[in-house]
């Protein structure tokens, strides 16, 4: 099996000391090197390419959204999940745009951490409960003042007239599934298609709504009502 490896960019000593021994006693992870601010991140990300990135926010140098924008610019096949006690809207939104995977908190327990690092690798999308909840009710009341409906995810969509991005009907089934948070392996399952014509749809999908990962798929699809 063939371990994730993880870079950890941040700069609090006593963090890093931490994670590190939560990788030490991984056999399906490990800690391939750690930076203490954005800009030496960034050196490190490019020159180890490795599997995700565990980003800090508030970094000396270049800060944790900056170094995700230039790490994924760079190379968009790095995971970035970002690591951080900060919460407020502009930090959640600004990190998502930048390209980041995921978001968790740094008060999310080891299991969490684990399940998060794994999930961003798989290329799956993962928002911590809390940033969740925050980014639906955001996207909700921008969408209540402008008139737009939001639909629950578990009814049958009604797409028309909202369907602006050409996407087929197949491809608004699998855009709820990953809604839904599932990787290309379940949507494969769900849909009874091959794991190659769940993982075409999905890159189909991506292209058409402008965005690079799942994650932002994820709220454009809430935000446009497409789900």
């Amino acid at each position: 099996m063939n371990k994730i490896k993880v870079l950890l960019v941040e700069d609090h000593t006593m963090v890093r000391l931490g994670l590190s021994l939560v990788f030490e006693n991984r056999e399906d992870m490990e800690l391939t090197a750690a930076a203490e601010d954005g800009k030496k991140g960034v050196e490190l990300a490019l020159s180890l390419n490795p599997d995700v990135v565990l980003m800090d926010i508030g970094l000396p140098e270049l800060d944790g959204i900056q170094a995700t924008a230039m790490i994924k610019k760079t190379n968009p096949d790095i995971k970035v999940l970002i690591f951080t006690s900060r919460e407020s809207d502009d930090d959640v939104f600004d990190s998502l745009a930048a390209g980041a995977d995921g978001y968790i908190m740094k008060g999310a327990n080891e299991e969490q951490m684990i399940a998060a690092i794994k999930a961003v690798s798989e290329g799956t999308a993962w928002l911590d409960p809390a940033i969740a909840r925050l980014v639906l009710s955001s996207v909700k009341k921008q969408n209540s003042s402008s008139g737009t409906e939001i639909y629950n995810t578990n009814e049958t969509p009604n797409t028309a007239g909202k369907n602006d991005y050409g996407l087929t009907g197949r491809e608004i089934e699998v855009l709820a599934l990953i809604v839904e948070g599932l990787n290309n392996a379940q949507i494969a399952k769900r849909l009874v298609i091959t794991l190659a014509t769940a993982k075409a749809h999905v890159h189909s999908i991506l292209q058409k709504l402008y965005v690079t990962n799942r994650t932002q798929a994820t709220i454009q699809a809430v935000k446009e009502g497409l789900v």
